[in-house]
């Protein structure tokens, strides 16, 4: 079974807009159309076996995602009133392209403002998202808003690319790291794109490329907004022995990373050791996936997750399984961990560039870093709260853009305030 990309081209497209990158890079745009695999999609979730009840049932969601949300919401929407062609369409009215750098295929967005003087930024998602965990924010952030600082109308041109091996983007090398990743996206803004400069904004792995793009292109990157670190957070005692004071909200947060650390990281290790084994047991079965991924999501955004600000309802959760499985990416994507073991550093030192660093702590995240860690690491100028207290964004967790849009679009405006030339 093939899938089918439908790519539309006209030549004065090309001549006007993609110039000579498209000779260089191979520059396209990209339409989804994921239709041909749905008919075998549909069957195996129908046909797929589930317990009649919980083997268990009150061994709760630490032990992972619980049998009625699996079989009885999530899988019963996938086949009753999920409408894959209407999710399809809503990502299709973003700009897609596609370019090869260094022999790999990359997926990107790229949503322009209509203002001459746009701040481009590059989204980095982790997994299990993709470029739709940013879906909400995209369009917000094209449109100009006054800012006070400059005293003018702001707006932002916004790159949103999938990692290698994520949905359109092809496999990287098996030696591939996050640094390589940044070199790639460095490449697609600065030569493909034609961006001097830009700013960046990662979370989860995409915290891993936006640092590294942050540390190592610093001629380019000139500001840097993080809602994740590619720094392993330090533990209640490290927090005690440094006599840092933490709010209520934030002892939350230190909680979850707690729970993450003893009791939620086994999909980490088996990604890690065993990505094959997971990637291969699940590449065609879609219901498997719902559980891995769907349970993810489930645990780790802001438990009032689907009620407004958020938009993280079952819908987003099924539209992400959906991109995985019908690209059949799911095995490539898990391998992110085995090709780097050491992804999360362990000691804190400062990137050597000047660029400003932003930094956003959403409570029900899985990380804590307070703001005497984040300054460990770069050119701290904002710490972004729900006010100007030392306070993290009471709603919201691992997946801002679809946990807490508004909150995220925010953030990221903030980084107008340092922007060079605004």
């Amino acid at each position: 079974m093939g899938l089918t990309f439908r790519l539309v081209i006209t030549a004065a497209f090309a001549a006007t807009v993609l110039g000579a990158s498209r000779d260089t890079f191979n520059l396209k745009p990209f339409k989804i159309d994921l239709s041909e695999g749905l008919p075998h999609l549909k069957a195996l979730v129908n046909n797929t076996w589930l317990p009649d009840q919980a083997l268990y049932p009150a061994a709760g969601v630490d032990k992972g995602i619980e049998l009625d949300t699996l079989r009885d919401k999530l899988r019963t929407e996938w086949v009753t009133t999920f409408d894959w062609g209407k999710q399809e369409a809503e990502l299709n009215q973003l700009d897609h392209f596609t370019a090869e750098i260094e022999g790999q295929v990359v997926h990107f967005v790229h949503q322009k403002s209509e203002a001459s003087d746009a701040i481009p930024v590059i989204l980095l998602h982790g997994w299990p998202g993709s470029f739709q965990e940013f879906l909400p924010v995209i369009e917000p952030l094209t449109q100009p808003l006054f800012n006070a600082t400059s005293g003018k109308n702001v707006s932002f041109n916004v790159v949103v690319p999938s990692l290698p091996g994520f949905v359109f983007s092809s496999p990287p090398p098996q030696n591939s790291t996050v640094d390589d990743t940044a070199r790639i996206f460095n490449t697609l803004m600065s030569e493909v794109l034609g961006y001097s400069t830009y700013a960046v904004h990662g979370t989860d792995w995409g915290s891993g490329v936006a640092y590294s793009l942050y540390s190592s292109f610093n001629e380019t990157v000139r500001a840097a907004h993080f809602a994740f670190l590619p720094f392993t957070p330090p533990t209640a005692q490290d927090i005690a022995d440094n006599n840092i004071t933490l709010s209520d909200a934030q002892k939350v947060t230190l909680q979850r990373n707690a729970e993450w650390s003893t009791i939620g990281n086994g999909y980490f290790l088996e990604q890690t050791t065993k990505p094959n084994d997971i990637g291969l047991a699940l590449y065609d079965n879609p219901v498997g996936q719902l559980a891995w991924i769907g349970g993810k999501f489930k645990l780790w955004s802001d438990p009032r997750a689907g009620s407004p600000p958020s938009v993280l309802d079952n819908t987003a959760i099924l539209t992400s399984v959906s991109l995985y499985y019908l690209t059949h990416s799911f095995l490539s994507s898990v391998w992110i961990y085995a090709q780097n073991p050491n992804g999360f550093h362990t000691v804190y030192t400062p990137a050597p560039t000047d660029a400003p660093l932003l930094f956003s702590q959403y409570e029900y995240n899985l990380g804590l870093w307070p703001e005497e860690y984040v300054a460990k690491v770069g050119n701290l100028v904002s710490y972004k709260a729900t006010d100007n207290e030392r306070l993290v964004h009471d709603f919201g967790g691992h997946f801002a853009g679809l946990d807490n849009p508004p909150a995220l679009i925010e953030d990221i405006r903030n980084v107008a305030n340092y922007f060079p030339g605004i």
